[in-house]
């Protein structure tokens, strides 16, 4: 009875979710055949442990089951046709009898969060599974559920939902969780929970689909709806998903005619509406988008413009006009054609209107041209803080990947609200702050400009946003004159692109109760590498790396800690395009291989894997024979100084090869206090600057890090 029960129960779930398993179970039927066998899940809602049951080939499973779920009636039915045991998952007992179930040779089933999702991601990982998987020495076998999150059985309040969504189960590899080398048993448990969230975070990230960045769009209008709004700018105007893809058909279609398949084009323009949508239109007719950065000088643009082979640029006259930009662009040479967009809303005529209305908004996947995820979707520009801007060459693959990534350890979901300040010229405003948001169903506001310190911290309480990113140096800034309830529904403050002042992390948690979650990131990576998060954080690191990266250390003659980080893995870029060498894109490569990225950090990695970041192999001087860290350097300026800012650069030296020296906008800094701080933070005296530069303002790229460029040539002068 129990038997044609699940054949008929199976064969509902599996007309009416359309479930599909993916990785074929033939070829692992000898791996399910070891003991003991754990099964660990993602845990979506209520019909988790149903669909497992029925569609796992594993024999007489079973099943541990949240007290939660027993509650329901109906599923102590459906849960009757298997046998479970139902526990609360921090209890020590339960995982003792679990232990002793494994070890009689039966399979187990596991929900390592215990409780189902509240945010669409994964939640609290607990110990009690990993320490079982790691006592027991089981062989895990993790299976990713997708789709019952969009059910009526789910947990989750705002996300639309489907009476039958499509249900996907994803089974990988086996692995195993060792048991951990650690003095405690309480140590050694602890150890095997982040062993076990690391393992799924993988899987979480592991499972994405391969697509492009317009096909993933389309997913998004599809999943949330077309009526959702979606994206807010400084006109006040709430975009939805439907406007979004009008917006991006029109653009991309009127800019496409102008320009060819595989083209670069350049795109001059601010967090705007229409800058996403233009991106979005090109993306779909297989234009590749090149995010110029109007902030550098006419020499940086030009170089950029020559390394991409840029022929068009796409800008707004009223935004050249604002941003006084006239002069710049009449000085770049090499341009065939220069595009405002208030010329193009002129060129649409009648039969693009009806085009657009009549087929493409409602087939819009009919309209993208054949594109692969290893085509270029974006040419994104360096800083150029080193030397001339490079363009890097970011695959639809590396873009989506960190999205993927992103998502798999921050709990990001529709309910929250992103308020992006940092140009879309900038990997991390285009990735996280943009197309994060807007590809993961979340409401995202658009400003222009992340230097008006004022009005960002009142727009962030007026829009009512949950998630910020932000430099240091602008979120130093926001604290400085924001009133202290103006950041209440924060969740996440995301500080990346250089590193965070403790200034700045003492004053946001002082004066908003709010902890900052410093990442580290490059363009070449499409950019997060590594981030601390709620369930990983360590202060004074970066976080741990991004799940899917690889990297390796190559230790550094004369530096005793770490090594120069490099990462291998699909957020990489394809390559640069450089303008010694214009068009031609030099593939990613470092002394270890192909595909490798050389960061040019010198890094050390401790034993939990958090990152900490000891500064720029380019930003240590040789001093007395001895290497130095400017950073360090900074540090004890900071402690002498905690009011102002401070860069340190440095100078040749005839007689101990390089000289020190500190810019200050502390006009009453003196080596002694140098010297002070020094002593109370263990530095030794050589790292101490006897050239002390004071100055009104730090020099900064558009980008809000400091100009290293402009320092070293103030140093050489000074």
């Amino acid at each position: 009875m129990k038997n044609l029960m699940r054949i008929l129960l199976k064969l509902v779930c599996k007309i009416l979710f359309r479930v599909r398993l993916k990785n074929a179970f033939e070829e692992m039927h000898n791996d399910l055949s070891r003991r003991p066998l754990l099964v660990i899940a993602n845990h979506q809602s209520l019909l988790d442990g149903v669909l497992l049951g029925l569609f796992l080939p594993i024999e007489n499973p079973m099943f541990v089951v949240h007290s939660d779920v027993v509650k329901h009636f109906a599923f102590r039915l459906v849960l009757s046709l298997s046998d479970y045991l139902t526990v609360a998952p921090s209890n020590p007992m339960a995982m003792k009898r679990i232990i002793r179930i494994l070890e009689s040779g039966r399979p187990v089933v596991i929900f390592p969060e215990g409780r189902i999702t509240l945010t669409g991601s994964m939640m609290k990982v607990y110990d009690g599974p990993a320490f079982v998987a790691a006592k027991t020495g089981a062989n895990v076998l993790p299976v990713r559920l997708d789709g019952p999150a969009r059910s009526y059985f789910s947990r989750l309040s705002r996300q639309p939902r489907q009476f039958f969504p499509r249900i996907t189960l994803t089974v990988l590899p086996l692995t195993r969780l060792p048991m951990p080398d650690a003095p405690t048993a309480k140590l050694r448990r602890h150890k095997a929970g982040d062993a076990l969230r690391r393992l799924m975070q993988e899987m979480a990230f592991s499972t994405q689909f391969q697509q492009t960045l317009y096909g993933r769009l389309c997913d998004a209008v599809e999943l949330y709806g077309r009526s959702r709004r979606v994206i807010e700018d400084i006109k006040q105007v709430e975009y939805t998903y439907h406007d979004v893809l009008k917006m991006s058909l029109m653009l991309g279609r009127l800019v496409g005619r102008l320009t060819k398949p595989d083209e670069r084009v350049g795109l001059l323009l601010p967090n705007m509406t229409p800058t996403v949508a233009l991106f979005l239109g090109l993306s779909a007719l297989k234009r590749v988008p090149a995010m110029l950065n109007y902030t550098a000088g006419v020499d940086g643009m030009q170089a950029a413009c020559t390394a991409a082979e840029i022929r068009t640029i796409v800008t707004s006259r009223a935004f050249v006009e604002q941003a006084k930009l006239a002069n710049k662009l009449s000085a770049l040479q090499g341009l065939e054609r220069i595009v405002y967009l208030e010329d193009l809303r002129e060129q649409a005529s009648f039969l693009d209107k009806l085009w657009l209305m009549g087929w493409a908004v409602w087939f819009p996947r009919s309209v993208a041209l054949p594109a692969s995820p290893e085509d270029t979707a974006a040419v994104l520009f360096t800083s150029g803080s080193e030397g001339k801007p490079k363009g890097v060459a970011l695959p639809h693959r590396a873009i989506l990947a960190n999205i993927a990534q992103i998502r798999a350890i921050i709990d990001f979901s529709s309910e929250d609200r992103v308020l992006n300040v940092l140009p879309v010229f900038h990997a991390f405003g285009l990735t996280a702050g943009t197309l994060l948001p807007l590809l993961s169903g979340a409401s995202l506001f658009l400003y222009p400009s992340p230097l008006h310190y004022r009005v960002i911290p009142e727009l962030a309480y007026d829009r009512g946003c949950t998630v910020l990113f932000g430099t240091s140096a602008f979120l130093g800034n926001y604290a400085k004159y924001a009133h202290p309830y103006d950041f209440y529904r924060l969740r996440y403050v995301v500080a990346g692109a250089e590193k965070l002042s403790e200034a700045v992390r003492d004053i946001w948690f002082e004066k908003f109760g709010l902890r900052i979650l410093e990442g580290y990131g490059a363009t070449e990576t499409a950019p997060v590498m590594a981030v601390n998060t709620p369930m990983a954080f360590r202060s004074g690191t970066v976080g741990q790396l991004m799940p899917g990266l690889e990297y390796r250390l190559v230790s550094i003659p004369g530096i005793e800690r770490g090594g120069i980080l490099h990462v291998r893995g699909p957020s990489v870029m394809k390559g640069y395009l450089k303008s010694d060498r214009p068009g031609v894109l030099q593939a990613t490569a470092s002394e270890i291989g192909e595909g490798w990225y050389e960061t040019g950090d010198v890094v050390d990695v401790d034993a939990d894997g958090f990152l900490h970041v000891l500064g720029r192999v380019k930003r240590f001087a040789k001093v007395a024979g001895e290497m130095v860290s400017l950073e360090t350097v900074e540090k004890l300026a900071l402690k002498a100084s905690t009011a102002g800012e401070h860069a340190a650069s440095s100078c040749p030296d005839e007689s101990k090869g390089e000289r020190l020296v500190l810019f200050t906008t502390d006009a009453a800094l003196q080596r002694s206090a140098l010297q002070s701080s020094a002593k109370t933070l263990g530095i030794p005296e050589l790292a101490v600057p006897r050239v002390i530069v004071h100055v009104n303002a730090l020099p900064l790229l558009g980008t809000g890090k400091v100009d290293y460029v402009a320092l070293k040539r103030m140093a050489e002068e000074a």
